[in-house]
């Protein structure tokens, strides 16, 4: 199934194309900012790292923030009108060609500055397609602060739920207010590789991780699978609700994302309805 149809995406995006007013931002990989699907859309960089914008084909963390933030918005996203801001964050490292390392090197000090500052750069919406750098069960208090800090300001974090087939928590997927997301195949069956839980359980969703097409950097699409291909569209499908329904308030706009019929008591979360939840504050 096409992964639009999968999570309702379909007619939500024939009604809605999104508001420059909703900022998403993006913590990723540096995100090339003059690929084509970019042009003519709002989009900027905190920290500017120089260069020409263009990721080289070796720069395997610009094409993942790339390839996250095309599913977002620009020509081919879910909010294609709405404005992105990259906070790049991960960078390679020479010794490991493989994506992996674009995670490796991030502390969770380094993470939780980058939520701070781009929740005060203006963003509704942060995306992590990443798991949490530290162990499980581990207290992070500057993490914990800074997901307070997003709380507190109304910015909707959507975190990735990792790829690592564990059941338990992390301080990103433990905190109240976060969106953790798994990833479902194209029949809708939850990828056995997701990390599940009871907090992901309980306040998070599923969406679309099996063979994603991105955009890639030397013009051909770049294919994601997994939870870091999921995120993205809960992000987008919340700047999407955000953009539709301007006098909402982000509570409601992520009970409407993220509640599912009763009490839920598995730990593996449902699959996102975005044209389920516009229809549910549409008739607030």
């Amino acid at each position: 199934m096409d992964p639009l149809d999968l999570v309702g995406l379909t007619p939500l995006m024939a009604r809605a194309s999104g508001r420059s007013s909703v900022v998403v931002g993006v913590i990723d990989g540096r995100v090339a900012l003059d690929h084509p699907a970019f042009a003519g859309h709002p989009v900027r960089e905190l920290r500017p790292t120089g260069g020409t914008g263009t990721c080289s084909g070796a720069d395997v963390c610009c094409a993942h923030g790339t390839a996250v933030a095309g599913i977002i918005t620009g020509g081919t996203g879910v909010c294609p009108r709405c404005t992105l801001i990259s906070r790049p964050l991960f960078t390679d490292h020479p010794t490991d060609g493989g994506p992996a390392t674009c995670f490796s090197g991030v502390r969770t000090g380094e993470l939780a500055e980058a939520i701070t500052e781009t929740v005060d750069a203006g963003a509704h919406v942060v995306n992590l397609s990443m798991a949490q750098p530290a162990p499980s069960g581990v207290r992070d208090h500057a993490l914990e602060a800074a997901l307070g800090h997003a709380a507190d300001r109304g910015v909707i974090v959507v975190v990735a739920a990792g790829n690592q087939g564990r059941v338990g928590s992390t301080v990103l997927t433990d905190h109240p207010w976060v969106i953790p997301v798994i990833a479902y195949d194209r029949a809708g069956h939850p990828m056995p590789q997701s990390n599940r839980g009871v907090s992901i359980g309980r306040h998070g969703v599923g969406a679309p991780g099996d063979r994603v097409p991105g955009l890639g950097p030397d013009g051909h699409p770049l294919v994601l699978s997994g939870t870091s291909a999921a995120a993205p569209f809960v992000a987008g499908t919340v700047a999407l609700l955000l953009s539709a329904f301007p006098k909402a308030t982000p509570a409601a706009v992520r009970y409407a994302v993220t509640h599912g019929p009763g009490r839920r008591r598995s730990v593996t979360p449902p699959l996102l309805d975005a044209w389920a939840a516009y229809t549910a504050l549409r008739n607030l």
